[in-house]
């Protein structure tokens, strides 16, 4: 047996193996890549350079006592072709080849867990020296197949992702055509894959809308924005169907490379919310007039009575219709606000809370005594809807105060954290009912719940800012309502007028 490095021939070896032995490392010896050397009849390794020894852990002594097949876990390669047969069609290739020169290549498994260890292999006849020999060459493969392998389980994962969202999902090209799509996508457009493959994302919508979508796309490409639009999706029978898409960039370092884009089908969302303000509006219409009705005879039916009781009554009959009344009040800007779907924007603190008393009704402002200690200069972002919510409070504090002269105080304060304002609304009445602060907590039963919206309505102008409620008891005994608001990044001018709310429409 050869030393370490395989050096020095074997025993009994005769001179002519030595000296082609020789050539042979002196061949491989100038491959800068891991080669080696084969009997082409019985496969055993008669030399391999360096780069090889590094590659296969192996010293050469070690591997010229080895045959080619041994160097695998097993003897098949990752085909299921084995090695054997491999080497003999590059030794021998079949005449109809053609070629005298022919290359085998396969994948296989030298060593498998972890580390594992798979090459490249590529197998040719060559003549050294005068004689035929089977060349082989390597190149580790496994970081490669690694990262295929991971990457063939992430696009498994976002197919069966892809595939479990009830909502279109699809990827364009640069160029704005159907690259990959989920089934969702042909269901909704009724095209077949084939027909989507390629297709421009524009066409599939008809011609009043369709500019709405190369517009999104050419600010997804121009820009790097994420769009969303609502336009018509044509279907290939001709159906128009409302349709929301949103539109985002796949980048590549810097560039804009494609677009991914979500879409949905509105129909049943739109003939819910059409069915739904129908029967809103003609609901609140009679539910308004006819409450009208009855507070109207009644007012005459107390002007007729002398009857101390029946006055007591009747009266009572009238103040349970204004509350009802109230609640249809706040049902339609309920209704206002969950249809125009406000967008936070730099908002005037001290304004809003300007206009939200001057739009308390005259009674409830000589009522009680409102105080105010809202410094100038802070500004908040929430909706537009902002200073209905604080009327809301207010009107709540005084209306529900027994105290022959109600107080309120309104005060705002930025937080320590200069990311958030507290605004402030406290009185000195019987505080907010448990039962309607259940409401906000979600602690509320069908036995028993709150009889008004105010708080659901003053919550949603809130949170649609980004910021949210919370109700304690006063110092004074009544009820403590805050109201934390986000600081507005980038205060605009103007905003001290901006509650002009007969901008936002009502058909009531």
């Amino acid at each position: 047996m050869g030393d370490g490095n395989g050096d020095s021939p074997a025993e009994g070896s005769s001179s002519s193996d030595a000296a082609a032995t020789g050539i042979l490392r002196a061949f491989v010896g100038a491959v800068p890549t891991p080669t080696l050397v084969c009997d082409p009849e019985t496969l055993a390794i008669r030399a391999a350079n360096a780069p090889a020894v590094d590659l296969l852990d192996h010293d050469r002594g070690t591997l010229t006592l080895m045959g080619l097949p041994d160097l695998g876990e097993t003897e098949v390669t990752v085909s299921g072709e084995s090695v054997a047969a491999v080497a003999a069609a590059a030794v021998d290739p079949p005449a109809s080849d053609g070629a005298d020169d022919r290359v085998e290549r396969f994948e296989w498994d030298l060593r498998l867990g972890d580390p594992g260890l798979r090459v490249d292999a590529a197998l040719h006849a060559a003549t050294i020296a005068g004689d035929e020999w089977l060349v082989v060459g390597l190149s580790d493969a496994t970081d490669r197949v690694a990262a295929e392998s991971e990457r063939d389980g992430e696009r498994r994962l976002v197919d069966a992702l892809a595939e479990t969202v009830p909502l279109a999902l699809f990827r364009c090209t640069e160029e704005g055509t159907l690259s990959r799509w989920n089934d969702r996508l042909a269901a909704d457009s009724g095209y077949d894959p084939a027909s989507l493959s390629g297709r421009a994302l524009t066409s599939l919508f008809d011609e009043e809308t369709r500019g709405r979508v190369s517009e999104s796309l050419s600010r997804v490409y121009r820009a790097g924005e994420t769009v969303s639009c609502e336009v018509r999706l044509l279907t290939r029978s001709g159906e128009r169907v409302p349709y929301r898409l949103s539109v985002g960039p796949v980048t590549d370092g810097d560039r804009v490379v494609g677009a991914v884009g979500v879409g949905e089908d509105l129909t049943e969302a739109s003939l819910r919310e059409e069915r739904l303000a129908v029967l809103t509006r003609v609901l609140r219409h009679n539910f308004r007039n006819d409450l009208n009705v009855v507070t109207g005879f009644t007012g005459q039916a107390i002007e007729a009575v002398d009857d101390p009781e029946l006055t007591g009554q009747l009266e009572r009959v009238v103040d349970t219709a204004e509350r009802l009344l109230r609640l249809g009040e706040t049902s339609r800007k309920v209704e206002r606000l969950l249809s125009q779907r406000p967008s936070p924007r730099p908002v005037a603190l001290s304004a809003a809370v300007e206009a939200a008393l001057e739009s308390l009704p005259a009674d409830l402002r000589e009522r009680a005594a409102v105080e105010v200690d809202v410094p100038e200069g802070i500004v908040v972002s929430a909706v537009a809807f902002l200073p209905e919510a604080i009327t809301e409070l207010v009107d709540n504090a005084v209306r529900h105060n027994d105290a022959a002269d109600p107080r309120v105080r309104i005060s705002a304060a930025e937080l320590p954290s200069e990311s958030w304002v507290s605004l402030v609304v406290a009185d000195d009445g019987p505080g907010i009912p448990p039962v309607e602060r259940a409401v906000l907590t979600g602690e509320e039963t069908p036995l028993d719940h709150a009889s008004g919206l105010g708080l659901w309505y003053v919550n949603w102008i809130v949170t649609a800012g980004g910021g949210s409620l919370d109700i304690v008891e006063s110092k004074a005994g009544g009820s403590r309502i805050e109201l934390s608001l986000r600081v507005a990044e980038e205060p605009r001018s103007g905003d001290a007028d901006a509650f002009d709310l007969d901008a936002f429409g009502d058909d009531a």
